[in-house]
């Protein structure tokens, strides 16, 4: 029990941030009497989706990158040496 004591507190005050956090999140969002248009809704929406579909595009070209090889190490035979 006492190996887990250290990873059990971060992960008890890692939750109670999270929970004053989205207190705090719902209580502001009552309290407010903005109103938005329907272009604010598309602006959001498409922002919304055009942010996750450059995350999903970036994510592919890495895993795409890591499997074809390009991220590994060059070899000491293919770099140019300083004193030639």
């Amino acid at each position: 029990m006492r190996r887990y004591l250290p990873t059990l507190l971060l992960s008890v005050a890692l939750l109670g941030l999270l929970a004053l956090a989205l207190s705090y999140m719902v209580s502001a969002w009552r309290e407010s009497h903005a109103h938005m248009s329907i272009h604010g809704w598309i602006a959001l929406g498409l922002g919304v989706f055009f942010s996750v579909l450059i995350g999903c595009g970036l994510m592919a070209l890495m895993f795409y990158s890591s499997r074809r090889g390009y991220d590994e190490r060059a070899s000491e035979g293919s770099r140019p040496r300083d004193d030639e």
